[in-house]
């Protein structure tokens, strides 16, 4: 079955937690004994069956009534894999937003219908915009405390769709729900009859997930060499790894990057056998014709449209560590399988969280704060812009020292100058 990765996001309390809950719980995808958990859990509140307790799994978040961590919950119905990250909504965890929206391929992006259209609500819907997640669905939650007012979601899905013209999005879908009692969730509602469409669970096994890239734009980072020890195996030498879009097969003309060598594919092993053709998400090793030196970090991808090649680049950049990033602090660059030592050389600007525009010229990036900056490496990278190829178009910045990850980008294309 096919997976399907996708957020929950919004303003706190909008009931993002309560609304994950709801479909595993309706779903029926449970297990007995988490279902007891929370039963007896649920009771020590007096408030009934507490949903958001199957997410909020940090000490911090039960005593605080949010989420602070990125919580994720795997679920499958008949029709469908999910992976669901449930992630923060207060400003200050904006970092485990990013960090939950990068691999999605949907965002669902709770509004209070009491509350309506809410500053959080304009920066995930930024975030996801940035993040170039495909797919949006808008779920107007709490519709049971306006009394499924028809003009209240009508007006909500109406501002909504027209802010997220703004960032790109081509498919925004809007749904009338209430998590906490489960209508259009997992099952259809009769309150909502201005409402025809899908309940969420159906959206989401319904929805077609994007295909991959086509051959031309092939993406292989290798992770490892395999040169195995039986003597049978001798002269086999292969490189494992990911294909992170596109399609390989046997005989395509490729190029090693950033080394430039140019070579075909002489054939794709999967498991120990060979197969036709490679393409994403598999992960696989691939023998190329002629005996060439790679190593883990180059790119094996399509000679008829490679990645760019430098060792600058331009990007947006989320701060994610207390201390400010000041220009040419030394830090570690992991982008796919390469890790070099960079620097940010300048910060060109910085996003203002009320407008969304571009301030220009900060001194430092604050933690939280997303701006536009330029990165140079040690050593040549081949990379895409983040527009083009999500994989090979993002980076994390690591401090040294600590070996923590202080920043996540994203390459942006370079402006043409005036």
């Amino acid at each position: 079955m096919e997976l399907l990765r996708f957020i929950t996001c919004g303003s706190v309390d909008d009931g993002k937690s309560t609304l994950i809950g709801r479909l595993l719980y309706d779903s029926k995808t449970l297990l007995r004994d988490q279902v007891a958990a929370l039963e007896r859990s649920s009771a020590k509140g007096g408030n009934g069956l507490n949903l958001a307790l199957l997410t909020d799994g940090l000490r911090a978040e039960r005593e605080q009534g949010i989420t602070i961590d990125v919580a994720y919950k795997y679920f499958a119905t008949p029709r469908r894999k999910f992976i669901i990250a449930d992630t923060p909504g207060h400003l200050q965890y904006t970092r485990n937003m990013v960090t939950g929206a990068s691999t999605a391929d949907l965002a669902v992006l709770l509004v209070d219908a009491r509350q309506g259209v809410l500053e959080q609500t304009r920066r995930h819907a930024y975030l996801a915009g940035l993040l170039r997640i495909p797919h949006v669905v808008l779920a107007v939650n709490k519709m049971d405390a306006v009394d499924w007012s028809r003009d209240v979601y009508q007006r909500i899905r109406d501002e909504f769709v027209a802010l997220t013209r703004a960032s790109g999005f081509t498919d925004v879908h809007a749904i009338p729900v209430s998590a906490l009692e489960g209508d259009n969730v997992v099952e259809s509602s009769t309150r909502t009859p201005y409402y025809d469409g899908p309940t969420l669970l159906r959206y989401l096994e319904d929805l077609e997930a994007d295909r991959p890239s086509g051959p031309e734009r092939g993406r292989f980072p290798v992770q490892l060499v395999l040169r195995p020890r039986d003597p049978a195996l001798q002269d086999y030498r292969a490189y494992a790894g990911e294909v992170t879009s596109g399609v390989f097969r046997p005989g395509d003309a490729v190029v090693v990057l950033p080394s430039n060598i140019h070579t075909t594919i002489a054939g794709i092993d999967r498991y120990g056998e060979p197969v036709d053709e490679a393409f994403a998400p598999m992960s696989v090793a691939i023998r190329l014709r002629d005996d060439v030196d790679v190593g883990r970090g180059e790119v094996i991808a399509s000679a008829k449209r490679p990645p760019r090649v430098s060792q600058e680049f331009a990007a947006r950049l989320c701060w994610m560590a207390e201390r400010p990033l000041v220009p040419r602090t030394r830090l570690l660059v992991r982008h796919a399988t390469a890790s070099v030592p960079g620097i940010v050389t300048a910060i060109e600007s910085v996003v203002d969280i009320h407008s969304f525009t571009d301030l220009p010229g900060p001194a430092e990036l604050a933690l939280n704060e997303i701006g536009k900056v330029r990165v140079k490496t040690a050593r040549t990278l081949a990379f895409d812009t983040y527009a083009e190829e999500r994989a090979t178009g993002a980076f994390v910045l690591v401090d040294e020292a600590s070996n923590g990850t202080v920043a996540a980008g994203l390459i942006i294309a370079e402006e043409s100058p005036t």
